[in-house]
């Protein structure tokens, strides 16, 4: 299965699925996916630096990138947001795309794209869904309000992703506990390892069942 992954950040979850298809590999195994492309939404995202040191191409896909500074000054959110997801669908075809994986990736897709890869495309999300989703619920903000609801539990998850946002029927969820004395920080730190493995398994799931 060729996939895109999509990033903005840091890239540490792309790091996983780069390290298991290598290890894969150097154990004579057949991964069941093949990354052919990373494309970020921004052009500073760390993670494009660990897709290049891993010989993958990218691409970079913010709307400054694809607008034009003045064109993208002017635009509403969702003229960007369907700019970039325009932008992404093309690169999905020009690099053969089977499935789009979400790893840490901030722009919400919508049009052709949700369309032509329905039911291939899979996002990661930093809480235990249905809770804790939506707009304006990514990265720490998330991690904020677990700790701000008083839960006993938080975790990952792994999801196909429809029109709506973080809407999509749940693949894999992995859970951690909500010390006493947790920061935004300290929960990070108990799910990241967690995100790793799931989004190992998602993408795995994933490529059997298409």
């Amino acid at each position: 299965m060729n996939i895109a992954v999509l990033v903005s950040g840091g890239g540490t979850n792309l790091q996983a699925l780069i390290d298991f298809e290598a290890s894969q590999k150097k154990a004579g195994e057949t991964c069941p996916y093949k990354i052919c492309v990373v494309m970020s939404d921004r052009k500073n995202a760390f993670a494009l630096e660990r897709a290049k040191k891993a010989a993958i191409p990218t691409e970079l896909v913010s709307s400054y990138s694809i607008m034009g500074a003045e064109k993208a000054k002017l635009a509403s959110r969702d003229e960007k947001r369907f700019a970039i997801s325009d932008r992404v669908l093309e690169n999905c075809r020009k690099y053969k795309i089977d499935a789009i994986v979400l790893a840490g990736w901030l722009t919400v897709l919508g049009g052709n794209i949700i369309k032509e890869y329905s039911g291939k495309i899979v996002n990661l999300h930093p809480a235990l869904l249905p809770k804790f989703g939506g707009e304006g619920m990514w990265g720490h903000h998330v991690h904020e309000a677990v700790l701000a609801a008083g839960e006993k539990e938080s975790g990952c998850t792994v999801h196909l992703v429809d029109s709506g946002c973080d809407t999509g029927r749940i693949l894999i969820q992995k859970k951690v506990p909500v010390m006493p004395g947790d920061t935004p920080d300290t929960l990070y730190e108990r799910i990241a390892p967690q995100e790793h493995k799931a989004i190992v398994e998602g993408v795995c799931l994933l490529a059997k069942s298409l």
